[in-house]
């Protein structure tokens, strides 16, 4: 099926709170005030559609880079070891649409977003408590690796952060 990225606009704003919230606990549940206050201070924010139904939004990528005025623990943690770096917030796929290559098609953009920023690397983090499995051996196959481990939100959720490398990834 033929999919397009383009950028997240004004009007899919309540799909990407949709599919956001149905994506709990592997990402934060969002209101229609904190997705503004992310797309107003990300670099990259995308979605993925297909070409025969362009207005109706099968996944999303909210990116910050290095130089964000974004509070995430989990971000701070990475911009304390790295200048120069995309933070990939969060990534979704619509449950009805997984397992379509949707997710790579998203950090292939992602990973071509920071080429042309001069970002050296692409962070993220996956859940391991509560347990996210299938992310975690996504982000493996795509290049990412454990750099280390955090307990966050009063020690209910302990998440991989992971790293990939752009010229690496740029290479596969």
């Amino acid at each position: 099926m033929p999919r397009s990225i383009r950028p997240l606009l004004p009007h899919d704003s309540a799909q990407v709170l949709l599919l956001n919230n149905d994506a709990v606990p592997a990402v934060n549940a969002l209101d229609e005030a904190s997705l503004a206050a992310l797309l107003a201070e990300c670099a990259v924010a995308v979605v993925v559609t297909t070409d025969a139904e362009p207005a109706q939004v099968l996944g999303f990528a909210i990116v910050f880079a290095a130089d964000a005025d974004y509070a995430s623990e989990n971000y701070r943690w990475f911009a304390e070891r790295s200048r120069e770096f995309l933070y990939v917030d969060r990534i979704v796929v619509a449950e009805e649409a997984r397992g379509q290559g949707l997710g790579e098609v998203l950090y292939g953009t992602i990973f071509a977003s920071a080429e042309t920023t001069a970002a050296v690397v692409v962070f993220c983090e996956v859940n391991i408590e509560p347990p996210n499995p299938g992310s975690l051996a996504f982000h493996s196959r795509l290049g990412f690796a454990q750099i280390g481990q955090r307990s966050t939100k009063n020690d209910t959720v302990v998440v991989a952060l992971l790293a990939a490398s752009v010229g690496e990834y740029a290479e596969r």
